[in-house]
This record gives C-alpha cells, sequence and structure tokens, in this order.
C-alpha cells in the first residue's frame, strides 16, 4: 500500500502567519497530532505538533493566540516523498523519534500527512487479512 492511501484525506495545515491558537483548534478539529505549515505555493516549511505544545506552550504563560505558529513550528522538517516506502517512513519515524511526517511531491507541496497511527493501523490490516486467507483455507482444507 501506498503512504499517501494509507494518510488522512485531508493533511490539516496552515500558513506561518497563523497563530499557535489556530493550529491547536485545527488539531482538535481534525482529531490529528501535527498541522503542517505551508507558504502560499503548499511547499512545507514547517511542522506544529503536540508536543510543540507541550514544550513551547503549555507552561509558557503565553496566550496562543498571540503567537504565531512561525516563531515555534519545527523546522527544518524531515519529508517522505510518495517514493517513500512504509518501512521507510517508520524506521525515520523511530530513528528520529517523531509521530508524523509529511508527504510531498517534487515541489515539495504537502500530499498528505502520514502518522505512526496510519502505519499501524495498514498493518494490523494486512495481518488480519492474512489470518482471514489462512482460516478460509484451513477450513476449505478440513471440510472435505
Amino acid at each position: 500500500m501506498k503512504l499517501l492511501q494509507m494518510c488522512d484525506d485531508t493533511p490539516a495545515s496552515v500558513t506561518p502567519e497563523s497563530t499557535v491558537g489556530d493550529a491547536i483548534r485545527l488539531m482538535l478539529d481534525h482529531r490529528v497530532g501535527a498541522v503542517a505549515v505551508v507558504d502560499a505555493e503548499q511547499r512545507v516549511s514547517g511542522i506544529f505538533t503536540e508536543r510543540d505544545v507541550l514544550r513551547k506552550v503549555a507552561l509558557s504563560g503565553r496566550d496562543p493566540n498571540t503567537i504565531a505558529i512561525a516563531e515555534l513550528m519545527t523546522t527544518p522538517v524531515e519529508l517522505a516523498t510518495t517514493d517513500t516506502t512504509a518501512g521507510e517512513a517508520l524506521n525515520a519515524m523511530i530513528d528520529s523519534h517523531f509521530r508524523h511526517l509529511p508527504i510531498v511531491d517534487g515541489q515539495g507541496r504537502l500530499l498528505g500527512m502520514l502518522s505512526v497511527r496510519n502505519l499501524l493501523q495498514a498493518r494490523i490490516d494486512d495481518l488480519t487479512h492474512e489470518l482471514d486467507c489462512i482460516e478460509q483455507y484451513a477450513n476449505d482444507s478440513s471440510g472435505g
């Protein structure tokens, strides 16, 4: 299965001028743990995650509605392409200790946001299908 097929339908994204509050509301509305920060051409310039909220905002005493996302976004961002395999994506996420990986086209434009949850769900679906096939084969073989 291709990485884009594993992603949610529409990746959540904000612009560098958006506020941290905007990004948090978008994450809550979309029920995701990260938003891509994209420029006017939809090229990924950063990422803002739940971890950023905890580390950079939660105890700062600052109003999230007054902080530009460009100030607190994580950059540079490790990116995947449509040629990246699921194994390569998972290895990158594990090696670098992050849970979200933007998928971009050849010009760096956002196509999707992959999460560890997406990868795990795809693997569970594969294993469930394999188990169903084995059970069906066993039932057909024992039936006579």
